[in-house]
């Protein structure tokens, strides 16, 4: 089985132990991302959004796992997830989809599936997490709710702030989001380096 992994974020200069058959490449599916999810060490991390997130061309890397549920407990390791639930699959033989996928984001599900079938791949697998955004931070996720959550924490964890910036800063190019244009334009000395 030919397995994609769809990447936009930190898989593409972190992958760690992420079993590629291939490397990152600008072939993927275009999917409305954002940097709206906040990490357990306070970075605006990049995720599917379908409510808030721009289109913006995904990577692609070949796994080189060739059993689904394989390739899909290689990418929650890497991930640190707790559940394989939070991996999106689509499976082009069976037309399986990830239940949890599908709740969070199920345009881009279906734009996944179309991509994989005219890609030549049998599966596709990405990270799927929910944004989790006003959970966190107790307001609900927009751009200047982003700007300040980053405010915030230049005052009072300047070592994390750094960290969330060189997230912002490492995206690839192809990843324009609103946030990252107000994150530039407020601290470009950190983003545009």
């Amino acid at each position: 089985m030919k397995i994609a992994i769809l990447g936009w974020g930190s898989l593409l200069w972190d992958p760690r132990d992420l079993q590629l058959a291939t490397s990152f490449t600008l072939t993927g599916p275009s999917l409305p991302i954002e940097f709206c999810r906040v990490s357990k060490n306070h970075r605006l991390t990049l995720i599917i959004d379908e409510t808030f997130g721009t289109l913006c061309q995904t990577y692609a890397a070949t796994s080189a796992c060739s059993e689904l549920d394989e390739a899909i407990e290689n990418l929650r390791l890497r991930e640190g997830m707790s559940s394989g639930a939070d991996v999106g699959f689509v499976e082009i033989g069976s037309q399986k989809r990830s239940a949890v996928a599908a709740q969070r984001h199920p345009h881009a599900v279906e734009t996944i599936a179309d991509w994989t079938l005219n890609a030549g791949y049998d599966a596709a697998i990405w990270t799927a997490l929910d944004s989790h955004f006003e959970r966190q931070i107790k307001e609900p996720f927009s751009v200047n709710a982003a700007m300040r959550f980053l405010e915030n924490l230049e005052q009072q964890d300047p070592a994390a702030f750094a960290r969330a910036l060189d997230y912002i800063r490492r995206a690839p190019a192809a990843t324009q989001t609103p946030v990252r244009e107000a994150a530039a334009a407020q601290w470009p000395e950190q983003i545009d380096r």
